[in-house]
């Protein structure tokens, strides 16, 4: 879906970091992009925190940090919110991990339509189907996008896929055949999990997830602190 927001890993290397810092810098200043105007009938957006869903759904919020590509905290908050049927869609997911020793690990979920606008003129043009075109609009704008990975339930640490989270390489690609054989077990349990409730990977990225109801909802870029919780209680099975 070309969704995904670019090497955000401590590996990648200071030549590009020192790239984008200066793109970054360059475009401070420039008059504020519109977010595409949209048409059609919506739902009314019900953005839900996973965290009060499922406590024990691990986050690893890498754009409220600086340990993203660009360098700086993106996001105010470590804070993960999704459209509530993805959400208690994501929830099951998790639930039926347990099982077999795994929970989910989000890195991202609804972002603000900004934030994409900031990593796309962040990101060299040689990179980005790993990021989504703001002019379209990406799928976590709508609230329906989720980047995730596995941890073990008994040590909490996370998994090892073929490539890091965020890697801009082949390696990231849903079909990659290299890594070890239990790197590519674990990154098909993943799959397995999410798909049978309703998202679909992104071919490019093991770790980008969509769900399947993400064209009836508007691209938004409402910053996490005007997410008001809803009062309704979740629809996501026994824990």
């Amino acid at each position: 879906m070309q969704d995904i927001s670019a090497v955000k890993t401590s590996s990648q290397p200071a030549a590009r970091r020192l790239a984008v810092a200066v793109a970054i810098l360059c475009l401070q200043g420039l008059p504020a992009a519109a977010q595409p105007a949209e048409t059609g009938d919506f739902r009314a957006p019900d953005l839900v925190e996973l965290s009060r869903l499922d406590a024990t759904i691990h986050l690893d919020m890498r754009y409220a940090s600086t340990n993203n590509f660009t360098g700086r905290k993106q996001y105010a908050e470590a804070r993960a919110f999704l459209q509530r049927p993805a959400a208690e869609a994501l929830v099951r997911a998790h639930r039926a991990l347990k099982p077999q020793g795994y929970g989910l690990l989000v890195f991202d979920g609804y972002r603000p339509w900004s934030v994409t606008k900031a990593f796309w003129d962040a990101t060299p043009p040689d990179k980005r189907k790993f990021v989504a075109d703001p002019q379209k609009g990406s799928r976590h704008n709508r609230g329906c996008a989720v980047d995730v990975g596995l941890y073990q339930l008994r040590t909490g640490k996370e998994v090892a896929m073929p490539s890091a989270f965020d890697e801009m390489s082949d390696r990231a690609a849903a079909d990659y055949q290299g890594g070890t054989t239990e790197q590519r077990r674990t990154r098909a349990l993943l799959r397995q999990a999410l798909e049978a409730e309703g998202f679909k990977v992104n071919p490019d990225e093991w770790w980008h997830f969509d769900y399947q109801d993400w064209r009836l909802y508007r691209i938004l870029d409402l910053p996490f602190a005007a997410i008001h919780a809803s009062p309704r209680a979740p629809d996501a099975g026994p824990p």
